[in-house]
């Protein structure tokens, strides 16, 4: 019952839509699974010196390509100079991304900003810099952020996940900085009868209104 009315709303959003913008989406094939299409395999990208080169003058004339540990003359751990670059192209764009994060959260800390349903966060006496208050939390809590961040860093190498997904790893040829998503993890809607998805997506606000 709660996936024929789903589907009655789904309906009624499609031909609203059809109305009011004269645009119909492509319907997929008989029997397919929207979720689980495996999308076609991105070609392998294998950068050399020269593409760095390029690209970094390209993104800034003024500084230009600027390796002074001329890293990028290395093959790390016997593999080619490509792989190698793959290698400092993710870690360069992680680290930055890892950066970010960290310059807002120190922001959060150092100004007490915190959650009112975290009692972990209500526990930390306010007023300390930011790496005290690292200091101040649970050992639980500190073990939870490092579990949290290996199992995301151990997502984003699997090649078992990233090939379900028509990509590569970095070192490979993949694209850097890509990170796959969650579709090969359970969901609570059974692939062998996925719910229709008729012209856009039904708003999540539609589940609510479900009995």
């Amino acid at each position: 019952e709660r996936q024929s009315l789903y589907r009655l709303h789904c309906k009624m959003l499609a031909s609203a839509s059809t109305l009011s913008l004269s645009y119909a989406a492509p319907a997929a094939p008989a029997g397919a699974s929207l979720r689980h299409a495996r999308p076609a395999a991105a070609p392998p990208l294998m950068e050399t010196k020269a593409d760095l080169e390029a690209l970094a003058k390209d993104l800034n004339p003024a500084v230009g390509f600027w390796d002074p540990l001329a890293l990028s003359d290395y093959s790390f751990w016997g593999t080619s100079q490509e792989a190698t670059i793959g290698f400092l192209r993710e870690a360069e764009i992680k680290h930055g991304r890892i950066a970010m994060a960290g310059f807002v959260g120190y922001i959060v800390h150092s100004n007490d900003i915190r959650w009112t349903f975290d009692k972990v966060a209500a526990s930390v006496p306010t007023g300390l810099p930011a790496p005290a208050v690292w200091d101040a939390i649970p050992d639980i809590a500190k073990w939870q952020i490092i579990l949290f961040v290996g199992v995301m860093e151990s997502w984003r190498e699997n090649k078992v996940v990233l090939e379900a997904e028509g990509q590569k790893h970095y070192m490979s040829g993949g694209k850097p900085g890509y990170f796959p998503s969650f579709d090969l993890l359970p969901h609570p809607v059974a692939s062998s009868d996925p719910l229709p998805r008729p012209g856009a997506a039904c708003p999540v606000s539609l589940l609510a209104a479900l009995p």
